[in-house]
C-alpha cells in the first residue's frame, strides 16, 4: 500500500528537537504523574494498586473502568459501543480501514488531520475535499457538501473542534450535516480529540456519535486531558462498526497497556478537574495570542472557539515552510507551516502551555517579520 508522507508528523519529527520556543505543541501543558495522582485525592491507594499490577497483556477491549469513563463523555454511548486504541491516531486508522474499500467515495474537510483523507486515498477510494475557508469562519460549506453526496459515498470525515483552526460546529450545524448525509446511508467519522475544551459556554459540544445512528467519534487522552504519553484513545460508535473494527484491531493492537488504561480511567474519573485546568491554561494563553495577532498587521486569523491550535494567515508574500524554517534558525521559535497541512499561506500555532513562553515566542515572531 502506497501512502503520502504525513506532512505534520514528518515536519515535527525533523525540527521539533531543535526548538528553543516550541509554539507547535497541540496538547494542553502535560500533567506529571504526580499531578494526576494528586488530582485524584487518593494517591497512596493508586500507587499501591499500580505496584501490585502484574504486567501482562491488558484488557483486550479495554477495562470496564476505562470504558465507563469514556461513556461518561457521551449521552447515548454504552461500553459495547466503545473500543480502545493506541491514541486517536490508532482510532482514526482503524475506523477508516475497517469501513472504506477501493472504489468507495469519501468526503473530507481540509485543513484537518491528514489521516482523514490520505488513508482512504491510499486504499483506493475517491476522496472529495471540502475546503474550509477563512471567510466562512472555517466552517464547511453545506451546499458544497450536498453537491458532493452520491450513493457511493461511504464515509464523510469531519473534525470538531477543528485542528488547526479551532473552528467549532455546534449542535444545530452538526444536525444540518446529518440531514444532508443520512438519506445516502453514509457514515460520518468525526475526529473529536479537542472535544471538552470550548472557550465559551459549556466545555462539551455535542458528539456525532450521540446524534447520528451512523456517527463515529474518535478521541484520546492526549490533547484536552494533557496525557499524550499514555498513547491511548478510543472509537465510539454503532455496535456493528465496533465489531468490524475489532476484526482489524486484532492485526494491529491486541490490547493497550495496563498502566495506560488504568491511568486513563483515573483521569476520566477526575475529568471535571482536568477540564477546569485545561480551560484556565488555554483561556489565559488565548488572551495573549489574541492581543498579539490584533496588534501585528502581518498576521490575521479567525479567533478559535475551541481547542489548543490556531491557523494564522500570513499577510506577506513568503512560502510558509521557508518562513517557518528561517524563523526557527534565527530565533529558535518553532511553528508549523500550513504547507504541512496542504494549506499554503498559513501557519499553525499551538498556545495552551506556558503564558510566559508563548508571549516571548510571539514577540520574537513579530521581531523577525519586521526585519524582513
Amino acid at each position: 500500500m502506497k501512502i503520502k508522507h504525513f506532512g505534520v508528523e514528518m515536519y515535527m519529527n525533523a525540527y521539533e528537537e531543535s526548538a528553543k520556543y516550541n509554539l507547535a505543541e497541540t496538547c494542553v501543558s502535560s500533567l506529571t504523574l504526580e499531578e494526576l495522582l494528586d488530582l485524584s485525592g487518593k494517591k497512596e491507594k493508586i500507587l499501591q494498586d499500580m505496584l501490585s499490577m502484574r504486567l501482562t497483556y491488558g484488557h483486550i477491549e479495554g477495562s470496564s473502568y476505562f470504558k465507563q469513563g469514556i461513556c461518561s463523555l457521551y449521552k447515548n454511548i454504552k461500553p459495547e459501543n466503545v473500543i480502545t486504541t493506541h491514541g486517536a491516531i490508532g482510532a482514526n486508522h482503524l475506523a477508516i480501514t475497517s469501513l472504506v474499500e477501493r472504489g468507495d467515495e469519501v468526503i473530507s474537510v481540509l485543513p484537518t488531520y491528514q489521516q482523514l483523507y490520505s488513508i482512504p486515498e491510499s486504499i483506493g477510494a475517491t476522496v472529495k475535499i471540502l475546503p474550509l475557508k477563512m471567510e466562512n469562519n472555517f466552517l464547511l460549506d453545506l451546499e458544497q457538501l450536498k453537491s458532493f453526496m452520491t450513493d457511493k459515498v461511504k464515509l464523510v470525515c469531519i473534525n470538531n473542534p477543528n485542528n488547526p483552526t479551532g473552528a467549532l460546529m455546534d449542535k444545530d450545524f452538526l444536525q444540518k450535516i446529518i440531514d444532508i448525509v443520512k438519506p445516502y446511508g453514509s457514515y460520518i467519522l468525526c475526529d473529536e480529540v479537542y472535544r471538552g475544551l470550548n472557550h465559551e459556554g459549556e466545555n462539551m459540544t455535542e458528539s456525532i456519535a450521540d446524534m447520528y445512528e451512523k456517527g463515529i467519534s474518535t478521541g484520546s487522552m492526549s490533547k484536552v486531558f494533557s496525557l499524550a504519553g499514555l498513547r491511548i484513545g478510543w472509537v465510539a460508535g454503532p455496535k456493528d462498526v465496533i465489531e468490524q473494527i475489532f476484526v482489524h484491531r486484532d492485526y494491529t493492537t491486541i490490547s493497550c497497556g495496563m498502566l495506560d488504561d488504568y491511568l486513563a480511567g483515573l483521569a476520566l474519573e477526575n475529568k471535571d478537574k482536568i477540564f477546569a485546568r485545561s480551560k484556565q491554561i488555554s483561556g489565559e494563553c488565548l488572551k495573549i495570542l489574541d492581543e498579539w495577532v490584533n496588534n501585528d498587521p502581518n498576521f490575521s486569523y479567525v479567533k478559535p472557539k475551541a481547542g489548543t491550535t490556531v491557523f494564522v494567515k500570513l499577510n506577506f508574500d513568503m512560502p510558509s515552510e521557508k518562513f517557518c524554517l528561517d524563523l526557527l534558525e534565527k530565533t529558535g521559535v518553532f511553528i508549523l507551516p500550513g504547507s504541512a497541512m496542504d494549506m499554503e499561506g498559513f501557519v499553525r500555532i499551538g498556545y495552551a502551555f506556558s503564558p510566559e513562553l508563548l508571549k516571548i515566542g510571539l514577540e520574537k515572531i513579530s521581531e523577525y517579520v519586521r526585519g524582513l
